[in-house]
């Protein structure tokens, strides 16, 4: 009996799942085409939602990429004094910023700020029966809503993440100066040691992930059932996917990337 009902769970769980992810692909393959359309050209909601994923999140990201990098910098510089190698700090500090640290982050901070402020909006619209009023007046819920805020969340992701790396970096410099290691020599280090196509990986995950947590948020959003409480679930179910979804992605993209690089 247990057995049957192990399997039974798994089996719903399975199917929950990929219901999901065949939602996110058709809620996807909707905004894009809303792309082609004058609808997202038109006025005031797309540059608020530009405003909102990156300007508005630009603070809260350059603070954290802070810390950050003072906090790996720290753990890194005395390790390498102490064994001679300080003249590798800084290039260690930048690869590691622009390959990982940098988009992972970045991508986190935007996923608990701007993912579940997508699925609360979107659930809210959902449970006041506003998405059927857009349907009502012949209005494509997905390519008004949703493709705005695919757009946004891709252009913007990347030029936080330039921002990232430049706090992370002086986060690091601060600590590594701290610990006996000269700013010219963690300059010259992350000069020698950072590739541009480490950045340009880097930007490229930030691009993968605006997708991941716009979708994951809106599909989740878009779903809302059971009034405010709804609402309530599905903003932290729309976090917890988004940043699940986001590890998984940067771990493939990773290993795509880089693992076969020399």
């Amino acid at each position: 009996m247990l057995l049957l009902n192990l399997i039974r769970v798994l089996g719903r769980s399975l199917i929950a799942a990929f219901t999901a992810l065949g939602n996110g692909a058709l809620i996807l393959w909707d905004a894009v085409l809303g792309m082609g359309t004058r609808n997202i050209h038109a006025g005031k909601r797309m540059w608020d939602q530009l405003a909102l994923v990156g300007f508005e999140s630009l603070p809260i990201v350059m603070i954290t990429m802070l810390f950050s990098g003072m906090v790996f910098g720290l753990q890194i510089a005395r390790q390498f004094v102490i064994f001679g190698a300080g003249q590798f700090v800084g290039g260690v500090v930048a690869v590691s910023m622009a390959r990982e640290l940098a988009p992972t982050l970045t991508g986190i901070v935007v996923a608990a700020r701007i993912g579940s402020a997508f699925a609360a909006e979107l659930g809210t619209m959902k449970i006041t029966n506003q998405i059927d009023a857009l349907r009502a007046m012949a209005t494509d819920p997905t390519r008004y809503l949703v493709t705005p805020r695919l757009v946004a969340a891709v252009i913007m992701l990347p030029l936080l993440t330039m921002y990232a790396n430049v706090m992370g970096l002086a986060g690091g410099v601060l600590v590594a100066i701290n610990s006996g290691v000269s700013y010219t020599t963690f300059i010259n280090s992350a000069t020698m040691f950072l590739e541009a196509y480490d950045l340009a990986g880097g930007l490229l995950k930030t691009m993968v992930f605006g997708i991941i947590i716009t979708i994951t948020s809106c599909s989740v959003g878009l779903a809302t059932e059971g009034g405010a409480a709804g609402v309530g679930r599905s903003t932290t179910t729309a976090v917890v996917w988004s940043i699940i979804l986001l590890y998984a992605s940067n771990f493939v993209m990773s290993w795509m990337l880089w693992a076969y690089r020399n």
